[in-house]
């Protein structure tokens, strides 16, 4: 007979690996497939050269929900916070950017009488109760608070650098407001990428008995009756039995895996979600022809630049610098690589003249999937239906946390995946134990 795995989890990334450490806390057999060679997915780092280079920039919200999870499960996470300071950038002006007290009173971006208004809406953000934002797209809610264009712009700066979104009209402000107050709560540059985060998940989970099989890629989920295990059928043929699913990849394709036989209700819901996306050029350069420039971002065009290697330790040689040139794109934009990165280059000449004398390696990625849902008004309320509609079937991921996206989405859902299997089990058992004590 086939075994039964208890729990199958399908994706080995941040969200099924914090998933599978909660529940190493149950006798309970657990099973990760992971469809690369080596886990971690948008989280992984690639060493290159002697340099290691997340997929894009990556940073942690010091006050943010995946903090606290990790910290709880014992992961260490080392690096520094970078300084608010920096520089923005308009029409191919520079100006000191407004996010720090210093940045607000020398900047030459505001006027007198703006400076004092760019304090209030600052204050409006940190106070504000996001739940009565519930109802209004992130566009809307900025034309309530404030009447300057200035200011205007620098929110949707500001929202870019929270959540590398790039459509205001369609984000949620809800979910916007949350992120923007973590994100002003300051982030962590990790000391070598974000594989040390995977990397300790990863060990951590096979020490407590974890079993995971990487190169192994999840076609169908089938189940004939209720009362049944989870069949997985693999691309390779092979079948895989779990009495309960933690599905953490794109809710596109777990409406593949699922198929048409599957009773989802909001499938249509998961077909229309729309991911965040933009392109990066890493780079990783012997030295920075100009040391002083370490951040800057557009202020009308959705570019950003930063030297994380200031802050964290992502080198074996101290002294080369690691930076990243991000530009997010919008939901309908149609992508053009090649200009793309004609633009990334020509911003970063602006900032570090004459880098390409200094390159080690560099990578560029045109088309990069940030998140795997730009959220917007309503998501929460059909996400949490979704969460009981196929007894059995949990998902988690950055995109099935009904308030949070990026890494805090994905750690914090893969904690409540675990939490509900868990809870579920505790009904069971109580259930079926009728109160007599066994003869001795």
């Amino acid at each position: 007979m086939k075994q039964i795995w208890d729990i199958v989890i399908v994706g080995g990334g941040l969200a099924g690996y914090v998933a599978a450490n909660y529940l190493t806390n149950t006798n309970l057999s657990i099973l990760i497939l992971e469809k690369g060679k080596s886990p971690g997915g948008r989280a992984r780092t690639n060493n290159m050269n002697g340099q290691y280079f997340n997929l894009g920039p990556h940073a942690l919200y010091k006050k943010g929900k995946a903090r606290y999870i990790l910290e709880d499960l014992g992961i260490h996470l080392n690096g520094k916070t970078p300084n608010l300071g920096g520089t923005l950038i308009e029409n191919n002006i520079e100006y000191a950017a407004p996010f720090s007290p210093l940045g607000i009173f020398t900047t030459r971006l505001l006027h007198s009488k703006e400076r004092m208004e760019w304090i209030a809406v600052l204050w409006k953000v940190m106070s504000i109760d996001p739940e009565k934002l519930a109802k209004q797209t992130f566009q809307q809610w900025v034309n309530q608070i404030t009447q300057s264009k200035t200011i205007e712009s620098l929110l949707f700066t500001l929202g870019r650098l929270a959540t590398y979104c790039h459509a205001p009209e369609r984000m949620s402000a809800k979910v916007m407001a949350l992120h923007l107050k973590n994100a002003m709560g300051g982030v962590l540059y990790l000391d070598g990428g974000w594989q040390t985060i995977v990397d300790q998940l990863h060990n951590k989970a096979i020490v407590s008995g974890v079993h995971v099989q990487p190169h192994t890629l999840v076609k169908h989920i089938e189940r004939d009756r209720q009362q049944d295990p989870f069949k997985f059928v693999l691309s390779s043929g092979e079948e895989i039995l779990g009495k309960y699913v933690i599905c953490t990849s794109g809710p596109h394709e777990l409406i593949h895996m699922l198929g048409k036989k599957a009773s989802l209700p909001i499938r249509d819901f998961f077909a229309q979600i729309t991911p965040i996306k933009g392109a990066t050029l890493d780079v990783a350069l012997s030295q920075l022809p100009n040391p002083k420039k370490l951040f800057a971002m557009g202020i009308t065009e959705p570019l950003y630049y930063s030297v994380h290697s200031t802050y964290a330790c992502l080198s074996d040689h101290t002294k080369n610098a690691i930076l990243h040139v991000f530009k997010y794109h919008h939901p309908e934009e149609i992508i053009d690589g090649p200009r793309v990165k004609n633009k990334l280059e020509q911003f970063l000449d602006g900032l570090q003249p004459d880098w390409q004398q200094h390159v080690i390696s560099r990578r560029f990625i045109p088309d990069i999937t940030v998140n795997q849902r730009l959220p917007q008004i309503g998501d929460e309320l059909k996400l949490q239906r979704s969460k009981t509609e196929i007894p059995g079937l949990y998902i988690a991921g950055d995109w099935a946390s009904p308030h949070w996206i990026l890494a805090d989405g994905a750690v914090s859902s893969g904690k409540q995946a675990a939490e509900e299997i868990i809870l579920n089990e505790e009904r069971k058992n109580s259930a079926n134990y009728d109160g007599r004590v066994p003869a001795i």
